[in-house]
């Protein structure tokens, strides 16, 4: 269970600084400071009003203000937790989605776009399969909390597929070990681009606002091809990092 942060707040009754900025202030320092780290729950505005003797319209615009700052992030029936100021994504073999509930996100996903079809000559090259041979073309919209992350679009071979359903409650890499499929190793080819007018609209950003790219093919101990992968993401909230050693 998370904890809950309650953080430290004195107030003066007789200060001409309005209560709400009063409690607000502290807290966006010690966001800042790094003293209340990204993803940290904070405590809800019924207990702060209580801790604090104060009204609890006072202890919501507090925390409301802070929100609207992208400070915190507060959804209903999750709580209110410090915003992500920027996801570092380790470079390994891993899913996206893992990758933030293990970092202290809540992930969610939207699923866009789910299309069954037969491969084209160059879809089937790219999976290992026959040309005409059934597919899975499937488009994800994925958040760190409340905000849009990235763009995931897949290729997956039909026997493999996930449902709709599936992929819109486990990151891919789930849904494939739910079906005894693991992917054990892969190729990773990371770039920067501008946003189309589309992904712009999805991410909320600008179109030709910079993104990231990252197209994978996925491998399974076999040797088959089950994913091919092109993702972006957005670098002002994303970023990968390497470890490099000597040889």
């Amino acid at each position: 269970m998370d904890r809950t942060y309650e953080p430290e707040i004195s107030l003066d009754r007789d200060s001409q600084v309005p209560l709400y900025q009063q409690i607000a202030e502290p807290i966006e320092a010690a966001i800042l400071s790094g003293a209340l780290p990204a993803g940290a729950m904070i405590e809800d505005e019924v207990s702060m009003a209580a801790r604090l003797d104060v009204a609890r319209p006072t202890a919501r615009r507090a925390l409301q203000e802070l929100a609207s700052r992208g400070l915190l992030t507060r959804r209903r029936g999750v709580g209110t937790r410090v915003t992500p100021p920027h996801v570092h994504r380790p470079m390994k073999l891993s899913s996206l989605n893992d990758d933030l509930s293990d970092a202290g996100f809540t992930p969610t996903t939207k699923v866009l776009e789910y299309t069954v079809r037969e491969s084209t000559t160059a879809e089937a090259q790219q999976l290992g399969i026959a040309e005409g041979e059934g597919l899975l073309s499937v488009r994800r919209l994925r958040y760190a909390d409340s905000h849009p992350l990235a763009l995931l679009t897949n290729l997956i071979p039909l026997d493999i597929a996930p449902t709709w359903q599936e992929l819109g409650e486990h990151g891919l890499y789930r849904c494939f070990a739910m079906r005894n499929v693991e992917v054990t190793s892969a190729r990773q080819v990371i770039g920067a681009r501008g946003a189309t007018e589309d992904e712009a609209e999805a991410l909320g950003e600008v179109v030709g606002a910079p993104l990231l790219t990252m197209e994978r093919t996925g491998h399974a101990d076999s040797g088959r091809i089950i994913e091919v992968g092109t993702h972006v993401y957005r670098p002002s909230l994303y970023s990968f990092h390497f470890s490099l050693f000597t040889s």
